[in-house]
Protein backbone atom coordinates (compact mmCIF):
# COMPACT_ATOMS: atom_id res chain seq x y z
CA UNK A 1 0.00 0.00 0.00
CA UNK A 2 1.33 3.68 -0.71
CA UNK A 3 1.57 6.42 1.03
CA UNK A 4 -0.55 8.08 -1.28
CA UNK A 5 -2.98 5.70 -0.85
CA UNK A 6 -2.58 5.20 3.02
CA UNK A 7 -3.52 9.19 3.38
CA UNK A 8 -6.63 8.73 0.96
CA UNK A 9 -7.72 5.20 3.18
CA UNK A 10 -7.44 7.69 6.25
CA UNK A 11 -9.24 10.71 5.00
CA UNK A 12 -12.14 7.83 3.36
CA UNK A 13 -12.46 6.79 7.14
CA UNK A 14 -12.01 10.13 8.75
CA UNK A 15 -15.03 11.86 6.72
CA UNK A 16 -16.96 13.73 8.88
CA UNK A 17 -20.08 15.20 6.75
CA UNK A 18 -20.70 11.97 4.65
CA UNK A 19 -24.19 11.65 3.58
CA UNK A 20 -26.62 9.50 5.54
CA UNK A 21 -25.36 5.88 5.60
CA UNK A 22 -22.23 6.11 3.92
CA UNK A 23 -20.32 2.76 3.47
CA UNK A 24 -16.87 2.33 4.83
CA UNK A 25 -14.59 0.30 2.31
CA UNK A 26 -15.81 -3.45 1.81
CA UNK A 27 -12.35 -5.02 2.64
CA UNK A 28 -11.50 -2.73 5.20
CA UNK A 29 -12.43 -2.40 9.17
CA UNK A 30 -13.15 1.21 9.86
CA UNK A 31 -12.78 2.02 13.89
CA UNK A 32 -13.29 5.21 15.96
CA UNK A 33 -10.91 5.33 18.98
CA UNK A 34 -9.43 7.45 21.40
CA UNK A 35 -5.75 6.35 20.76
CA UNK A 36 -4.52 9.51 22.23
CA UNK A 37 -1.84 7.38 24.83
CA UNK A 38 -0.14 6.02 22.01
CA UNK A 39 3.49 6.98 22.54
CA UNK A 40 5.37 4.10 21.18
CA UNK A 41 5.35 0.66 19.55
CA UNK A 42 8.45 -1.07 20.90
CA UNK A 43 7.13 -4.34 22.58
CA UNK A 44 10.26 -3.45 25.13
CA UNK A 45 8.28 -0.13 26.02
CA UNK A 46 4.44 -0.57 25.19
CA UNK A 47 2.37 0.07 28.32
CA UNK A 48 -1.51 1.32 26.87
CA UNK A 49 -3.95 -0.52 26.70
CA UNK A 50 -4.60 0.75 23.28
CA UNK A 51 -1.42 0.13 21.85
CA UNK A 52 -1.02 -3.30 23.23
CA UNK A 53 -4.49 -4.28 21.36
CA UNK A 54 -3.41 -2.49 18.14
CA UNK A 55 0.23 -4.16 18.56
CA UNK A 56 -1.31 -7.58 18.70
CA UNK A 57 -2.96 -7.60 16.15
CA UNK A 58 0.21 -6.87 13.80
CA UNK A 59 2.47 -9.30 16.00
CA UNK A 60 1.78 -12.72 17.20
CA UNK A 61 3.32 -13.79 20.53
CA UNK A 62 4.38 -17.28 21.44
CA UNK A 63 1.01 -18.51 22.84
CA UNK A 64 -2.64 -17.17 23.15
CA UNK A 65 -5.15 -17.12 25.05
CA UNK A 66 -8.02 -19.28 24.37
CA UNK A 67 -11.27 -17.35 22.99
CA UNK A 68 -13.69 -19.32 25.22
CA UNK A 69 -11.49 -19.98 28.26
CA UNK A 70 -8.93 -16.97 29.09
CA UNK A 71 -7.03 -19.27 31.53
CA UNK A 72 -6.14 -22.09 28.79
CA UNK A 73 -3.36 -21.00 26.32
CA UNK A 74 -3.52 -22.08 22.78
CA UNK A 75 -0.78 -22.60 20.37
CA UNK A 76 0.38 -19.44 18.42
CA UNK A 77 4.39 -18.73 17.36
CA UNK A 78 4.73 -21.63 19.14
CA UNK A 79 2.79 -24.95 17.68
CA UNK A 80 4.04 -27.15 20.50
CA UNK A 81 6.16 -26.90 23.59
CA UNK A 82 7.01 -29.11 26.11
CA UNK A 83 8.01 -28.64 30.39
CA UNK A 84 10.83 -30.11 31.88
CA UNK A 85 10.17 -32.43 35.29
CA UNK A 86 11.48 -29.92 37.59
CA UNK A 87 9.70 -27.10 35.77
CA UNK A 88 12.51 -25.12 35.46
CA UNK A 89 12.60 -25.66 31.39
CA UNK A 90 10.00 -24.65 28.50
CA UNK A 91 11.33 -25.46 25.47
CA UNK A 92 8.89 -24.17 22.05
CA UNK A 93 8.49 -25.68 18.98
CA UNK A 94 8.04 -23.24 16.45
CA UNK A 95 5.35 -22.93 13.39
CA UNK A 96 6.83 -24.01 9.82
CA UNK A 97 7.49 -21.78 7.34
CA UNK A 98 8.09 -18.26 9.22
CA UNK A 99 8.09 -14.74 7.45
CA UNK A 100 8.07 -11.49 7.83
CA UNK A 101 6.09 -9.23 5.96
CA UNK A 102 8.66 -8.39 3.54
CA UNK A 103 8.96 -12.38 3.02
CA UNK A 104 12.08 -13.38 4.63
CA UNK A 105 12.31 -15.85 6.99
CA UNK A 106 11.92 -16.07 10.72
CA UNK A 107 13.35 -17.68 13.25
CA UNK A 108 13.57 -19.13 16.68
CA UNK A 109 17.44 -16.99 17.00
CA UNK A 110 15.06 -13.85 15.93
CA UNK A 111 12.48 -14.55 18.98
CA UNK A 112 15.52 -15.45 20.97
CA UNK A 113 17.45 -11.52 20.44
CA UNK A 114 13.83 -10.08 20.72
CA UNK A 115 13.44 -11.20 24.36
CA UNK A 116 16.37 -11.34 25.27
CA UNK A 117 16.71 -7.25 23.70
CA UNK A 118 13.63 -6.55 25.76
CA UNK A 119 15.59 -7.03 29.07
CA UNK A 120 18.75 -5.66 27.40
CA UNK A 121 16.88 -2.03 26.89
CA UNK A 122 15.24 -2.06 30.78
CA UNK A 123 12.52 -0.31 29.91
CA UNK A 124 9.03 -1.01 31.83
CA UNK A 125 8.19 -4.07 29.73
CA UNK A 126 11.38 -5.93 30.54
CA UNK A 127 9.74 -6.53 34.05
CA UNK A 128 7.68 -9.10 32.07
CA UNK A 129 10.70 -11.12 31.74
CA UNK A 130 13.40 -10.00 34.54
CA UNK A 131 11.22 -11.21 37.67
CA UNK A 132 11.36 -14.87 36.57
CA UNK A 133 14.92 -14.62 36.77
CA UNK A 134 16.24 -13.19 33.78
CA UNK A 135 18.98 -10.24 34.07
CA UNK A 136 20.92 -8.42 31.56
CA UNK A 137 23.68 -10.66 32.35
CA UNK A 138 22.47 -14.21 32.03
CA UNK A 139 19.55 -13.52 29.03
CA UNK A 140 21.83 -14.49 26.90
CA UNK A 141 22.47 -18.23 28.07
CA UNK A 142 18.63 -18.72 29.73
CA UNK A 143 16.69 -18.04 26.33
CA UNK A 144 18.09 -19.96 23.42
CA UNK A 145 17.64 -21.05 20.14
CA UNK A 146 19.54 -24.50 19.48
CA UNK A 147 17.99 -24.31 15.87
CA UNK A 148 15.82 -22.72 13.68
CA UNK A 149 12.51 -23.86 14.83
CA UNK A 150 13.25 -24.07 18.73
CA UNK A 151 12.98 -21.44 21.47
CA UNK A 152 14.15 -22.91 24.68
CA UNK A 153 13.43 -21.00 27.79
CA UNK A 154 15.12 -21.47 31.61
CA UNK A 155 14.37 -20.66 34.57
CA UNK A 156 16.10 -20.56 38.03
CA UNK A 157 13.21 -21.52 39.93
CA UNK A 158 9.99 -23.48 39.59
CA UNK A 159 7.38 -20.68 38.77
CA UNK A 160 4.13 -22.15 37.97
CA UNK A 161 4.16 -22.73 34.39
CA UNK A 162 0.61 -21.79 33.42
CA UNK A 163 1.64 -17.74 34.61
CA UNK A 164 5.07 -18.01 32.53
CA UNK A 165 3.14 -19.03 29.80
CA UNK A 166 0.25 -16.64 30.15
CA UNK A 167 3.29 -13.47 31.65
CA UNK A 168 5.61 -14.34 29.34
CA UNK A 169 4.57 -16.56 25.88
CA UNK A 170 1.11 -15.03 25.93
CA UNK A 171 2.82 -11.27 26.01
CA UNK A 172 3.89 -8.63 23.62
CA UNK A 173 7.25 -9.58 24.96
CA UNK A 174 7.46 -12.74 23.20
CA UNK A 175 6.80 -11.23 19.28
CA UNK A 176 9.03 -12.10 16.62
CA UNK A 177 11.14 -8.96 15.25
CA UNK A 178 12.63 -8.74 12.25
CA UNK A 179 16.46 -9.20 13.94
CA UNK A 180 18.23 -8.22 10.54
CA UNK A 181 15.86 -5.32 9.70
CA UNK A 182 15.57 -3.46 13.10
CA UNK A 183 19.56 -3.97 13.63
CA UNK A 184 19.85 -2.01 10.42
CA UNK A 185 17.76 0.81 12.16
CA UNK A 186 20.04 1.00 15.32
CA UNK A 187 20.77 4.05 16.37
CA UNK A 188 23.60 4.78 18.83
CA UNK A 189 23.53 1.41 19.99
CA UNK A 190 19.55 1.36 21.02
CA UNK A 191 19.11 -2.01 19.25
CA UNK A 192 16.60 -0.01 17.06
CA UNK A 193 14.52 1.35 20.05
CA UNK A 194 14.07 4.78 17.99
CA UNK A 195 12.73 2.95 14.93
CA UNK A 196 10.20 0.92 16.56
CA UNK A 197 8.99 3.63 18.48
CA UNK A 198 7.05 4.76 15.23
CA UNK A 199 7.38 1.56 13.22
CA UNK A 200 6.68 -2.31 13.76
CA UNK A 201 8.64 -5.03 11.85
CA UNK A 202 7.35 -8.75 13.06
CA UNK A 203 5.44 -11.60 12.04
CA UNK A 204 1.95 -11.53 12.36
CA UNK A 205 -0.87 -11.30 10.50
CA UNK A 206 -1.70 -7.34 9.89
CA UNK A 207 1.62 -5.19 9.13
CA UNK A 208 1.17 -1.17 10.43
CA UNK A 209 1.52 1.08 7.10
CA UNK A 210 1.06 4.07 8.93
CA UNK A 211 0.63 6.00 12.53
CA UNK A 212 -0.28 9.79 12.85
CA UNK A 213 -0.30 10.71 15.92
CA UNK A 214 -3.34 12.16 17.12
CA UNK A 215 -4.62 11.11 13.65
CA UNK A 216 -5.08 7.40 12.62
CA UNK A 217 -3.32 4.27 12.46
CA UNK A 218 -3.76 1.64 9.13
CA UNK A 219 -3.04 -2.08 9.43
CA UNK A 220 -2.84 -4.05 6.06
CA UNK A 221 -3.40 -7.67 5.61
CA UNK A 222 0.65 -9.34 5.87
CA UNK A 223 1.05 -10.95 2.73
CA UNK A 224 3.28 -14.00 3.90
CA UNK A 225 1.54 -14.62 6.89
CA UNK A 226 1.68 -18.67 8.41
CA UNK A 227 -1.74 -18.60 9.87
CA UNK A 228 -5.13 -17.85 8.53
CA UNK A 229 -5.29 -14.58 6.13
CA UNK A 230 -7.21 -12.08 7.74
CA UNK A 231 -11.19 -11.43 6.65
CA UNK A 232 -10.46 -7.88 5.75
CA UNK A 233 -7.38 -6.63 3.84
CA UNK A 234 -7.11 -3.40 5.80
CA UNK A 235 -7.65 -1.98 9.53
CA UNK A 236 -8.69 1.93 9.50
CA UNK A 237 -8.56 3.23 13.18
CA UNK A 238 -9.25 6.90 13.30
CA UNK A 239 -8.25 9.08 16.70
CA UNK A 240 -11.86 10.03 17.88
CA UNK A 241 -11.33 12.00 21.49
CA UNK A 242 -15.42 12.71 21.76
CA UNK A 243 -17.70 9.99 22.78
CA UNK A 244 -20.81 11.93 20.92
CA UNK A 245 -18.53 12.47 17.41
CA UNK A 246 -17.77 8.39 17.55
CA UNK A 247 -21.51 7.97 18.22
CA UNK A 248 -22.68 10.25 14.89
CA UNK A 249 -20.00 8.66 12.94
CA UNK A 250 -21.11 5.23 13.92
CA UNK A 251 -25.02 5.65 13.19
CA UNK A 252 -24.09 7.65 10.03
CA UNK A 253 -21.89 4.59 8.38
CA UNK A 254 -18.86 6.14 8.48
CA UNK A 255 -17.56 3.86 10.83
CA UNK A 256 -17.65 0.03 11.67
CA UNK A 257 -16.88 0.52 15.45
CA UNK A 258 -17.06 2.56 17.76
CA UNK A 259 -15.08 1.79 21.43
CA UNK A 260 -15.27 4.95 23.33
CA UNK A 261 -18.63 5.47 23.60
CA UNK A 262 -20.76 6.07 27.42
CA UNK A 263 -22.74 4.50 29.38
CA UNK A 264 -25.90 7.03 28.04
CA UNK A 265 -24.62 6.81 24.16
CA UNK A 266 -24.37 2.23 24.47
CA UNK A 267 -27.87 2.47 26.47
CA UNK A 268 -29.20 4.40 23.06
CA UNK A 269 -27.63 2.26 20.79
CA UNK A 270 -28.91 -0.95 21.94
CA UNK A 271 -32.50 0.06 22.46
CA UNK A 272 -32.62 1.54 19.46
CA UNK A 273 -31.53 -1.75 17.92
CA UNK A 274 -29.78 -0.30 14.87
CA UNK A 275 -26.46 -0.54 15.82
CA UNK A 276 -25.14 -4.11 17.89
CA UNK A 277 -23.96 -3.63 21.39
CA UNK A 278 -21.40 -5.66 22.87
CA UNK A 279 -18.87 -6.16 25.94
CA UNK A 280 -16.77 -8.45 27.87
CA UNK A 281 -15.60 -7.79 30.79
CA UNK A 282 -11.65 -7.73 30.84
CA UNK A 283 -8.98 -7.41 33.23
CA UNK A 284 -8.72 -3.83 33.51
CA UNK A 285 -9.05 -1.92 36.91
CA UNK A 286 -10.16 1.91 37.31
CA UNK A 287 -8.30 3.42 40.19
CA UNK A 288 -7.94 6.13 42.46
CA UNK A 289 -4.27 6.58 43.47
CA UNK A 290 -2.42 8.42 45.79
CA UNK A 291 1.31 9.55 45.78
CA UNK A 292 2.55 8.40 48.69
CA UNK A 293 5.54 11.18 48.78
CA UNK A 294 2.77 13.40 49.48
CA UNK A 295 2.36 13.63 53.57
CA UNK A 296 -1.29 13.42 53.59
CA UNK A 297 -1.88 10.54 51.47
CA UNK A 298 1.37 8.99 53.25
CA UNK A 299 -0.95 7.90 55.93
CA UNK A 300 -3.12 4.95 55.18
CA UNK A 301 -5.74 6.01 57.41
CA UNK A 302 -6.46 9.04 55.13
CA UNK A 303 -5.97 6.38 52.08
CA UNK A 304 -8.63 4.65 53.58
CA UNK A 305 -11.36 7.21 54.39
CA UNK A 306 -10.68 8.64 50.51
CA UNK A 307 -12.36 4.87 49.59
CA UNK A 308 -15.28 6.01 51.71
CA UNK A 309 -15.84 9.03 49.34
CA UNK A 310 -17.11 6.90 46.61
CA UNK A 311 -20.53 6.26 45.57
CA UNK A 312 -19.85 2.74 43.80
CA UNK A 313 -23.37 1.80 43.65
CA UNK A 314 -24.52 5.13 42.69
CA UNK A 315 -21.81 5.63 39.72
CA UNK A 316 -22.91 2.07 38.81
CA UNK A 317 -26.07 2.70 38.01
CA UNK A 318 -25.39 6.29 36.75
CA UNK A 319 -22.14 6.46 35.05
CA UNK A 320 -20.85 2.73 34.42
CA UNK A 321 -23.50 0.79 32.84
CA UNK A 322 -22.07 -0.97 30.23
CA UNK A 323 -18.69 0.32 31.75
CA UNK A 324 -17.93 -1.64 34.35
CA UNK A 325 -18.79 -3.17 37.77
CA UNK A 326 -18.49 -2.16 41.26
CA UNK A 327 -14.57 -4.11 42.14
CA UNK A 328 -12.30 -3.16 44.94
CA UNK A 329 -9.88 -5.67 45.46
CA UNK A 330 -6.86 -5.43 42.82
CA UNK A 331 -7.47 -9.07 42.13
CA UNK A 332 -10.17 -8.88 39.04
CA UNK A 333 -13.06 -11.36 38.97
CA UNK A 334 -12.64 -14.15 37.16
CA UNK A 335 -8.59 -14.77 37.36
CA UNK A 336 -7.06 -17.43 39.73
CA UNK A 337 -7.04 -16.25 43.21
CA UNK A 338 -10.20 -13.78 43.30
CA UNK A 339 -11.89 -13.12 46.20
CA UNK A 340 -15.92 -13.05 44.53
CA UNK A 341 -18.07 -9.92 43.77
CA UNK A 342 -19.21 -9.21 47.46
CA UNK A 343 -15.54 -10.16 49.88
CA UNK A 344 -14.21 -7.89 46.89
CA UNK A 345 -16.59 -5.38 47.19
CA UNK A 346 -16.88 -4.25 50.83
CA UNK A 347 -16.94 -0.26 50.47
CA UNK A 348 -20.11 1.77 50.14
CA UNK A 349 -20.41 5.82 50.51
CA UNK A 350 -20.10 7.09 53.98
CA UNK A 351 -19.48 10.50 54.76
CA UNK A 352 -19.21 9.49 58.75
CA UNK A 353 -17.07 6.72 58.14
CA UNK A 354 -14.34 8.73 56.00
CA UNK A 355 -14.90 12.08 58.70
CA UNK A 356 -13.59 9.50 61.62
CA UNK A 357 -10.91 7.99 59.87
CA UNK A 358 -9.47 11.75 58.76
CA UNK A 359 -9.89 12.81 62.40
CA UNK A 360 -8.06 9.74 63.67
CA UNK A 361 -5.57 10.50 61.21
CA UNK A 362 -4.99 14.23 61.96
CA UNK A 363 -6.83 16.19 59.33
CA UNK A 364 -10.21 16.80 61.39
CA UNK A 365 -10.73 19.75 59.24
CA UNK A 366 -10.17 18.03 56.31
CA UNK A 367 -7.43 19.27 53.80
CA UNK A 368 -6.90 20.38 49.76
CA UNK A 369 -5.15 17.79 47.09
CA UNK A 370 -5.24 17.91 43.48
CA UNK A 371 -7.04 14.84 41.20
CA UNK A 372 -5.65 14.50 37.19
CA UNK A 373 -7.39 12.22 35.00
CA UNK A 374 -8.11 11.57 31.58
CA UNK A 375 -10.34 11.39 28.90
CA UNK A 376 -11.70 8.22 29.16
CA UNK A 377 -15.68 8.91 29.00
CA UNK A 378 -16.08 8.21 32.70
CA UNK A 379 -13.23 9.77 34.07
CA UNK A 380 -14.60 13.14 35.25
CA UNK A 381 -18.16 12.63 36.20
CA UNK A 382 -16.32 9.80 38.87
CA UNK A 383 -14.04 12.69 39.55
CA UNK A 384 -16.87 15.39 40.04
CA UNK A 385 -18.86 13.13 42.08
CA UNK A 386 -16.24 11.96 44.70
CA UNK A 387 -15.03 16.05 44.33
CA UNK A 388 -18.51 16.92 45.65
CA UNK A 389 -18.57 14.46 48.64
CA UNK A 390 -15.34 15.18 49.45
CA UNK A 391 -16.41 18.84 49.77
CA UNK A 392 -19.03 17.51 52.29
CA UNK A 393 -16.25 16.77 54.88
CA UNK A 394 -14.03 19.67 54.08
CA UNK A 395 -11.92 17.88 51.95
CA UNK A 396 -11.24 20.45 48.67
CA UNK A 397 -10.14 18.51 46.15
CA UNK A 398 -9.09 20.35 42.56
CA UNK A 399 -9.65 18.52 39.45
CA UNK A 400 -7.65 18.80 36.37
CA UNK A 401 -8.20 16.90 33.12
CA UNK A 402 -5.76 15.91 30.36
CA UNK A 403 -5.07 14.15 27.44
CA UNK A 404 -4.25 10.63 28.30
CA UNK A 405 -0.51 10.68 27.02
CA UNK A 406 0.01 13.41 29.06
CA UNK A 407 -1.87 11.97 32.29
CA UNK A 408 0.60 8.40 31.69
CA UNK A 409 3.44 10.38 31.47
CA UNK A 410 2.65 12.26 34.99
CA UNK A 411 1.95 9.38 36.72
CA UNK A 412 5.01 7.81 35.53
CA UNK A 413 6.94 10.31 36.62
CA UNK A 414 5.64 10.43 40.04
CA UNK A 415 4.14 13.97 39.13
CA UNK A 416 0.97 14.45 40.81
CA UNK A 417 -0.50 14.49 44.27
CA UNK A 418 -3.79 12.04 43.18
CA UNK A 419 -4.71 10.83 39.67
CA UNK A 420 -7.49 8.43 38.58
CA UNK A 421 -6.55 6.17 35.73
CA UNK A 422 -6.98 2.85 34.64
CA UNK A 423 -4.45 -0.35 34.69
CA UNK A 424 -4.81 -3.51 32.93
CA UNK A 425 -2.91 -7.01 33.94
CA UNK A 426 -1.90 -9.38 31.41
CA UNK A 427 -2.80 -12.56 32.77
CA UNK A 428 -5.62 -14.15 34.48
CA UNK A 429 -4.01 -15.24 37.84
CA UNK A 430 -3.34 -13.14 41.11
CA UNK A 431 -0.08 -12.64 40.75
CA UNK A 432 -0.38 -10.48 37.32
CA UNK A 433 -1.78 -7.58 39.85
CA UNK A 434 -0.24 -8.60 42.56
CA UNK A 435 3.34 -8.02 41.13
CA UNK A 436 2.56 -4.63 40.61
CA UNK A 437 -0.05 -3.35 42.39
CA UNK A 438 1.30 -4.49 45.47
CA UNK A 439 4.95 -5.35 44.86
CA UNK A 440 7.27 -2.31 44.23
CA UNK A 441 10.95 -3.63 43.49
CA UNK A 442 12.77 -0.55 44.09
CA UNK A 443 11.63 2.40 45.44
CA UNK A 444 14.00 4.58 44.42
CA UNK A 445 13.11 7.34 42.14
CA UNK A 446 15.88 6.41 40.02
CA UNK A 447 14.66 3.10 39.09
CA UNK A 448 12.52 4.27 37.50
CA UNK A 449 10.12 1.07 37.28
CA UNK A 450 7.41 2.76 35.58
CA UNK A 451 5.14 0.04 34.72
CA UNK A 452 4.39 -0.71 37.71
CA UNK A 453 1.73 1.58 39.22
CA UNK A 454 3.16 0.92 43.07
CA UNK A 455 5.80 2.72 42.13
CA UNK A 456 4.15 5.25 40.87
CA UNK A 457 2.46 6.12 43.38
CA UNK A 458 5.96 5.76 45.67
CA UNK A 459 4.24 2.69 47.29
CA UNK A 460 6.62 0.26 49.43
CA UNK A 461 6.22 -2.48 51.63
CA UNK A 462 8.65 -5.02 52.25
CA UNK A 463 6.16 -7.27 54.43
CA UNK A 464 3.67 -7.07 51.44
CA UNK A 465 6.98 -7.72 48.87
CA UNK A 466 7.79 -10.95 50.73
CA UNK A 467 3.87 -11.77 50.95
CA UNK A 468 3.93 -11.74 46.91
CA UNK A 469 7.38 -13.62 46.45
CA UNK A 470 5.88 -16.54 49.03
CA UNK A 471 2.42 -16.43 47.07
CA UNK A 472 3.86 -17.29 43.87
CA UNK A 473 6.25 -19.63 44.60
CA UNK A 474 3.98 -21.46 46.79
CA UNK A 475 3.37 -25.23 45.07
CA UNK A 476 -0.64 -25.72 46.47
CA UNK A 477 -3.16 -24.58 44.40
CA UNK A 478 -5.79 -24.04 47.25
CA UNK A 479 -2.95 -22.39 49.50
CA UNK A 480 -1.58 -20.05 47.32
CA UNK A 481 -5.05 -19.03 46.50
CA UNK A 482 -5.89 -18.62 50.07
CA UNK A 483 -2.64 -16.33 50.40
CA UNK A 484 -3.70 -14.00 48.02
CA UNK A 485 -7.62 -13.76 49.72
CA UNK A 486 -5.45 -12.43 52.59
CA UNK A 487 -3.02 -10.12 50.71
CA UNK A 488 -6.39 -8.70 48.64
CA UNK A 489 -7.87 -8.06 52.47
CA UNK A 490 -5.12 -6.14 53.68
CA UNK A 491 -4.40 -3.80 50.71
CA UNK A 492 -8.10 -3.19 50.44
CA UNK A 493 -7.53 -1.44 53.92
CA UNK A 494 -3.63 -0.58 53.62
CA UNK A 495 -3.40 -0.05 49.57
CA UNK A 496 -2.05 2.79 47.90
CA UNK A 497 -5.05 2.97 45.49
CA UNK A 498 -8.83 2.86 46.08
CA UNK A 499 -9.88 0.26 43.52
CA UNK A 500 -13.50 1.42 41.98
CA UNK A 501 -14.42 -0.42 38.95
CA UNK A 502 -13.86 -3.45 36.73
CA UNK A 503 -13.94 -2.75 33.27
CA UNK A 504 -15.92 -3.86 29.81
CA UNK A 505 -14.04 -3.62 26.66
CA UNK A 506 -17.66 -1.74 25.37
CA UNK A 507 -18.41 -1.51 21.62
CA UNK A 508 -21.19 -0.03 19.23
CA UNK A 509 -21.11 -2.56 16.33
CA UNK A 510 -22.33 -1.70 12.57
CA UNK A 511 -24.56 -4.76 11.65
CA UNK A 512 -22.52 -5.28 8.28
CA UNK A 513 -19.64 -6.14 11.05
CA UNK A 514 -19.39 -9.99 11.01
CA UNK A 515 -17.55 -11.93 14.17
CA UNK A 516 -16.22 -9.45 15.60
CA UNK A 517 -13.95 -11.50 18.20
CA UNK A 518 -12.74 -10.64 21.63
CA UNK A 519 -13.00 -11.71 25.55
CA UNK A 520 -11.45 -9.83 28.27
CA UNK A 521 -7.55 -10.15 27.44
CA UNK A 522 -7.82 -10.25 23.46
CA UNK A 523 -9.31 -8.65 20.59
CA UNK A 524 -8.87 -10.38 17.13
CA UNK A 525 -9.43 -8.31 14.01
CA UNK A 526 -8.59 -10.46 11.67
CA UNK A 527 -11.70 -12.80 12.12
CA UNK A 528 -13.71 -9.89 11.21
CA UNK A 529 -15.65 -10.05 8.04
CA UNK A 530 -18.18 -7.59 6.16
Amino acid sequence: MKATQITAALALAGACCAPLQAATPPDSLVMAWNIDAISTWDPAQIGEVVTSEIYANTCDTLVDFKLSDEKELVPNLAKTWDVSADRKTITFHLQDNLKFADGSSATAGDLAWSMQRVVKLGYGNAAAIKEYGFTKENVDSLITAPDDNTLVMAFDKAYPTNLLLQAIAANNVSSLLNRKWVEQQAVDGDLGHKYLSTHTACVGPYQMMRWNAGEGVVLQASPHYWGKAPALKRVLIRHVAETGTQRLLLTKGDVDIARDLSADDLKTLDEGGQVKVEKALKPQLFFWTFNNEDPIFKNEKVRLAMRYLIDYDGLAKSVMPYLGVPHASFVQLGAFGALDEQAGQPFKLDLDKAKQLLTEAGYPNGFSASVIFGTLPHSAPIAQSVQQNAARIGVKLTLERMANAQLFSRARGREFQSAMMAWQTSVPDAYGNASRLVFNPDNRKEARATQYPSWRAAYYDPAMNQKVNAALLEPDDIKRSAMYADLQREQMEKGPMAIMFQMYNSAGISPVVKNWTWNGFRVWYGDASK
